[in-house]
């Protein structure tokens, strides 16, 4: 779980998270390294009303990702092809333009 590095996630601007996986497929690697990024106890203490949501399926199916915001917007990213760091970028770039706070602390 490198691709952490020294970002930090903040669930403030999230309602849920909601993430769908088959274990048993080689492409699902990056969609439980995140998944096991946001579910940590650290991050689920910056939001404790956003649900965090594991499905895990036998039936072939794409690792997907499915992020619902407090303003309504959703992100919907197919793990299969993405590694966990560009999933967490376009997360986190989407919650820093969402929150005013974070914008200002961003800019300095």
């Amino acid at each position: 779980m490198a691709a952490t590095g020294k970002a930090t996630v903040v669930l403030k601007t999230v309602k849920k998270i909601a993430v769908q996986f088959c274990p048993f497929e080689s492409n699902v690697r990056s969609t439980r390294e995140f998944l096991a990024m946001v579910a940590s106890e650290k991050v689920r203490a910056t939001n404790m009303n956003c649900e965090v949501i594991s499905t895990v399926k036998h039936d072939k199916s794409e690792p997907v990702v499915d992020i619902t915001y407090v303003d309504g917007e959703r992100l919907v990213m197919k793990g299969a092809k993405l590694t966990s760091a560009e999933m967490l970028g376009a997360f986190q770039s989407r919650c820093i333009a969402k929150d005013p706070q974070a914008k200002a602390a961003a800019k300095k």
